[in-house]
């Protein structure tokens, strides 16, 4: 009992006898002790649960509903209180609302720490309701598309939006650490129709696999994807600084070619002769081999600017290695490659127990005119002679 309650003694003898009446199931002296406490003024948030639980056990769910709005008016977020909310409007037959409750009491649950044992067994419930009321409003939903003759695949846009409706999609959107031009389609990945000059690069593969092989016989070819400079302040974000779990080979490094690698892969390097390489002056291309090692995880990032795109061509790609693009995961397949937007939320996993290599360049994305290019370039070169340094782009 709360301190308020207690320096009124009728009040206080109310509200013992009223608590032990619950616990024998003597749900009409309870209801009648928490009454004369909420006619006498003097109730709280522990009256007006006692109050919901008396009016539920007798049946009267509508002095139930009201008691309970009278407890959250008080403490919102009052667990018990979201609980028998949820339960109240389930009895009731509406299952939208229920929803809206139990699914609250979710969210605070996963916020709130270790849970007493009836709230934690409180929580298996919701969930189950949540997951039923949700499969009976998605099948709903589709039930009434198909009626109208909407049932069917139809463009990939729709299908997403239908998904994010139904929560099992999140909206993602380009967030470039770095430049950002507006206008730009929001695409994680981009349809491989849209790059004929990938036949030629992907027809390499095996001679660009082959001088790969090479490379990797030379102990130290590859060094850390991420460097630190000694001369600016560094924070390992991804806690990948200078560990060579991600590590990279480059035949070109801010925007121009590194001879002595280039040298050493010939093919690769004409298979790429007429890509539409992304053109920076002491910034892009960036050419590549990018090697994951065993059990190594690239965590969630965004790259450096939304005006260009990231294009893979695994090359040794063992089992339990993916990418994941927005919303897109992707298994890696030898061979396959494909183009993504890099500001919007990546990353990549080698679960194996094996190297995975692949071959990493940079495009001009195509939406872009010629002027709008050059327009990009002259900033960025801009920005570099003002500051007398690049900035990050990682890939």
């Amino acid at each position: 009992m709360t301190d308020s309650l207690s320096s009124g003694p009728d009040v206080a003898r109310l509200w013992r006898d009223g608590a032990e009446a619950l616990r024998r199931g003597d749900h009409a002296s309870a209801l009648a002790g928490f009454r004369q406490i909420v006619a006498a003024g003097r109730a709280d948030a522990a009256v007006w649960t006692g109050l919901a639980l008396a009016a539920r056990g007798a049946g009267d769910e509508t002095l139930h509903g009201e008691a309970l709005d009278q407890l959250m008016a008080l403490e919102p977020r009052n667990m018990r209180a979201l609980m028998m909310k949820g339960d109240h409007f389930a009895a009731r037959g509406d299952a939208r609302a229920a929803q809206s409750y139990y699914g609250a009491f979710v969210r605070l649950a996963e916020t709130s720490g270790a849970l007493s044992p009836d709230l934690a067994r409180d929580l298996v419930r919701a969930e189950a309701a949540n997951r039923q009321y949700a499969a009976a409003y998605e099948a709903h939903l589709r039930q009434a598309l198909a009626a109208r003759g909407l049932g069917g695949p139809g463009t990939a846009r729709n299908a997403d939006s239908i998904d994010i409706l139904l929560g099992k999609k999140r909206i993602y959107l380009q967030e470039p650490r770095g430049y950002y031009l507006p206008g730009l389609p929001q695409l994680e990945f981009y349809p491989r129709a849209d790059f004929p000059w990938f036949d030629r690069v992907e027809a390499a593969w095996a001679d660009i696999r082959a001088e790969l092989l090479a490379v990797l016989q030379q102990d130290g070819a590859f060094r850390p994807y991420i460097e630190g400079e000694a001369n600016r302040p560094t924070f390992d974000e991804h806690g990948l600084l200078h560990d060579p779990g991600w590590s990279a080979f480059y035949l070109w490094e801010n925007g121009a070619i590194v001879p002595e690698n280039a040298a050493r892969c010939p093919r690769t390097m004409a298979a790429l002769a007429e890509v539409p390489l992304c053109r920076i002056p002491g910034r892009t291309p960036s050419v590549l081999f990018s090697l994951l090692r065993p059990g190594v995880r690239i965590p969630p990032h965004h790259g450096f600017m939304n005006t260009r795109l990231i294009c893979h061509l695994p090359l040794i790609v063992p089992e339990r290695c993916g990418l994941r693009v927005g919303n897109d995961s992707r298994t890696v397949v030898e061979g396959r490659g494909w183009a993504f937007d890099d500001t919007i939320e990546h990353e990549a996993w080698n679960d194996s127990g094996e190297l995975r290599v692949i071959l990493i360049f940079d495009v001009w994305k195509p939406e872009l005119s010629a002027i709008e290019r050059d327009l990009v370039s002259a900033t960025l070169e801009a920005i570099d002679q003002f500051t007398g340094e690049r900035s990050d782009l990682s890939v």
